[in-house]
């Protein structure tokens, strides 16, 4: 099944990540591109294109494994406190292949924040020489003008249209294969990802002169912190736009007339996701049972909305802080460890605890 196979590339991306040696270890050398054949060939799930990317760029392979790690655990940053955590890859990978089997909100998520994990990951590669490939942007030179004046490229800029486009060649080839909707989709939001890291690309400048006054300014282009990308990326997830296939089978209409048309930087979905709060094979929920909830918040890690009503556990735990920080001149912060008692609210587990059987 296209679908599955498509949902499940990066968990397979995350075995080649681990199984592949570093640059400097004697693997590396000692015959890389029949080394790299035989890894690229050996790592399932991947379509002939992508083949082909693995084994002629073998070292932008280590690059896309930290984007890998990157995406994941800004995945996990911007659902701590809801019932999905993202933290499936942990537990267990066919969990999160799973969840992309759907075509929820959740999916649309994580495909724009791991096609943005692979481009920021690229491009950091390229700016540091990593890769024989591509090295800074090769357009900014000379001289150029801004609201501030005339100024010189200098520096490393960082080669952001080489990441998206190696990216976008390795990311979208297993969509490229299937004409379905969910394909459409998959694609759609594999290019808002790319879209935000671009969006967040910066001019940063250094002056030059008597005194540090500007009368020559040297800049270049460079990305933002990934964490810029990942807070973007979650808004859109939060305005998602539910979608349907247009007639002729090309492109997306939104389900409900209200809402306005899909732009290219929004996410799409076609259906709505499951709850998440028992644990389900079935849809890649491990459920909340067990999972630590705010007493006090009125949002989504309330113990009322993460806990789904079942109510909580409370134990009271004992654990050492900073306190009583002075700062000393100069330039030091001198702190005391004291024991604080605070205490922990988890969710209660159904009654049924174990996975839901569909049989």
């Amino acid at each position: 099944n296209m679908n599955f196979l498509s949902g499940i590339w990066w968990s397979l991306l995350l075995v080649l990540f681990w199984a592949t040696p570093p640059v400097t270890s004697s693997w590396w050398y000692m015959g890389a591109v029949g080394s790299s054949r035989v890894m690229c060939d050996n790592v399932p799930g991947l379509v002939s294109r992508q083949r082909q990317l693995c084994r002629r760029h073998p070292e932008a392979m280590l690059s896309i494994g930290r984007g890998v790690a990157a995406w994941t655990a800004e995945c996990q940053h911007q659902f701590r406190r809801h019932r999905w955590d993202c933290n499936a890859l942990e537990r267990g990978q066919r969990l999160l292949g799973r969840v992309l089997l759907r075509s929820s909100r959740e999916s649309a998520f994580v495909h724009a924040i791991s096609s943005a994990g692979v481009v920021f990951a690229l491009t950091r590669a390229c700016s540091q020489g990593e890769l024989k490939s591509c090295s800074c942007d090769p357009k900014k030179k000379g001289s150029a003008k801004d609201s501030k004046g005339h100024f010189d490229w200098g520096g490393c800029s960082d080669n952001i249209d080489y990441g998206v486009k190696f990216a976008r060649a390795f990311v979208d080839a297993k969509e490229r294969k299937g004409k379905d909707a969910r394909a459409l989709m998959n694609l759609h939001n594999n290019r808002a990802g790319r879209k935000a890291v671009k969006r967040f690309l910066k001019q940063e400048c250094k002056c030059h002169g008597v005194s540090g006054s500007c009368t020559l300014r040297t800049c270049w282009l460079a990305m933002a912190d990934f964490r810029k990308t990942g807070d973007y990326l979650w808004k859109k997830y939060n305005g998602a736009i539910q979608v349907v296939m247009n007639q002729d089978g090309t492109g997306f209409t939104v389900a409900n007339k209200r809402f306005k048309k899909p732009t290219k930087n929004d996410l799409v979905y076609f259906e709505s996701s499951p709850d998440y709060c028992i644990r389900d094979r079935d849809v890649g929920s491990l459920g909340t049972a067990g999972r630590v909830c705010n007493q006090t918040s009125r949002g989504m890690d309330s113990c009322e909305v993460m806990c789904c009503g079942r109510g909580y556990d409370t134990s009271r735990v004992s654990r050492m802080t900073k306190c009583e920080c002075k700062f000393h001149w100069c330039c030091a912060v001198r702190c005391q460890d004291c024991l604080e008692v605070v205490d922990i609210h988890t969710c209660k587990a159904p009654k049924n605890a174990g996975w839901v059987s569909r049989t």
